[in-house]
């Protein structure tokens, strides 16, 4: 984890997020308090358990995008589940524990994209000698019982060994030119067949120590193919980097990191609160006492080894709109101490997402159509037509927050987008006429904004 500073956390999150100041306050000292920890002596940090997070919000203020942005910037191993999944069909449709899983293969994935950035350069030098013996393969020996050893043999061979050298010498050279691209090589492809299980049994719902024997007894199949240079390096610098890696050690690494920085992000947590109609309340209740323990910290079994996730920080977020965070489990409620309010958005929020984040929806247009030689230009008045028309719009239908501007740029910039591949259109001003005229009698019209906007 980067030891960034609760200030640094909150500026990094403003490039990218608009207002929530609150809800980035909490996330960035929870974060900060798992550094902290990190500092403690081994006894006193067994004893810190992080503070989980509830976040309140309507849909589309920014409650995800502040959690995977909040990995990004630490590193740290990130997921995000719907709570929904384990109950669409029924209480024991979805293991529960499959978050955790999950994680851990996040975490395998991050350790070892690190630990292949450290082998790189060996994989590399491998990968061009492999290659350049592909280009020009050892001579195929002959032997004959009936013929007698020739006295120079011995000679010949030194020889031999010798030319080939040289012309391996120029091969890797041609080869680190980039000469022989084009060129064909035969190569081997491993690949492990996959169990199929039948029964509507997945493989992750199995006992781990039958599922790593089907893996060990399923058979690898080998096949040899035909391809380019430059598709063979791929190919051939996978098989180095995976032969250099130490499989145990990266898995062993990934669990720590899972189990102290790991963050699961649990949307949608408002739906397994039971409702007035009986027939899925005890699967949402369900859900909720199998949440409860892996919340307060349990080993879970995964097929690299046990897991803890006593200090695994887990963020939930949902709408509340018909029930309240109090009547979720008084056990699960005390588990998420730190509880924050996101704020619906204003027009002048809508101004500042369009304008103020280094990925600006506006400057994503810019540069996609900047591809087709179409220079866009929007305007101050343009932008704020554009915000008051997404404000109202999920003012008189359903407010889904920051996503209303996806669906009203590329309504806006429809036509432009289809007759602009060569018609060097040139500079486009996008101002506040340009969007009256395209957006205008639909944003008006309730009915017919309801389905297009």
């Amino acid at each position: 984890m980067q030891p960034m500073t609760p200030k640094e956390i909150v500026e990094a999150l403003d490039r990218h997020i608009v207002g929530q100041a609150e809800a980035k306050r909490a996330v960035s000292i929870a974060i900060r308090n798992r550094w902290r920890r990190q500092q403690l002596s081994e006894e006193m940090r067994h004893e810190v358990s992080p503070k989980n997070i509830l976040m309140i919000g309507s849909t589309g203020v920014g409650k995800t995008e502040i959690a995977r942005r909040l990995a990004k910037l630490t590193g740290a191993p990130f997921i995000k589940v719907e709570a929904t999944k384990y109950t669409e069909v029924g209480y024991y449709g979805r293991d529960v524990e499959s978050m955790v899983r999950e994680l851990v293969d996040n975490a395998i994935t991050l350790v070892r994209t690190a630990e292949r950035e450290n082998v790189k350069q060996i994989a590399e030098e491998r990968t061009n000698k492999r290659l350049v013996e592909l280009l020009c393969p050892n001579p195929v020996k002959y032997e004959f019982a009936t013929q007698s050893r020739e006295p120079d043999s011995d000679d010949s061979q030194a020889v031999g060994t010798e030319s080939l050298e040289r012309t391996r010498s120029k091969m890797k050279q041609m080869l680190m030119d980039g000469e022989l691209e084009d060129r064909t090589v035969e190569i081997t492809i491993e690949q492990k067949a996959s169990p199929v299980m039948m029964g509507g049994m997945g493989v992750e719902q199995m006992d781990m120590d039958f599922q790593g024997m089907l893996e060990k007894i399923m058979p690898t199949s080998r096949t040899k193919k035909e391809l380019s240079v430059s598709a063979a390096r791929k190919v051939v610098f996978e098989q180095e980097c995976d032969a250099l890696l130490d499989s145990d050690k990266i898995n062993s690494s990934a669990i720590e990191l899972a189990e102290n920085t790991g963050i699961i992000f649990l949307d949608e947590i408002d739906k397994v609160i039971a409702t007035e109609s009986k027939s899925a309340d005890v699967s949402r209740q369900g859900v909720q006492r199998d949440l409860l323990p892996i919340v307060e910290g349990t080993s879970v079994q995964t097929k690299h080894g046990y897991v803890r996730t006593d200090h695994v920080l887990f963020i939930a977020a949902g709408a509340f709109h018909r029930n309240q965070p109090s009547e979720l489990m008084p056990e699960l409620q005390g588990r998420f101490p730190i509880r924050v309010e996101l704020s619906d958005l204003t027009k002048d929020d809508f101004v500042r997402i369009l304008t103020e984040p280094t990925s600006s929806l506006t400057r994503q247009y810019r540069a996609l159509l900047d591809t087709e030689g179409v220079t866009l230009e929007f305007t101050e008045d343009g932008i704020d037509e554009l915000a008051t028309i997404a404000f109202q719009v999920n003012q008189s239908t359903m407010n889904i927050g920051a996503r209303r501007l996806y669906t009203i740029l590329e309504r806006l910039l429809e036509e432009l987008s289809f007759e602009a591949p060569g018609q060097n259109i040139g500079r486009v001003t996008i101002n506040a006429a340009y969007v009256r005229d395209r957006l205008g009698k639909v944003a008006d019209d309730e009915d017919l904004s309801r389905y297009i906007l």
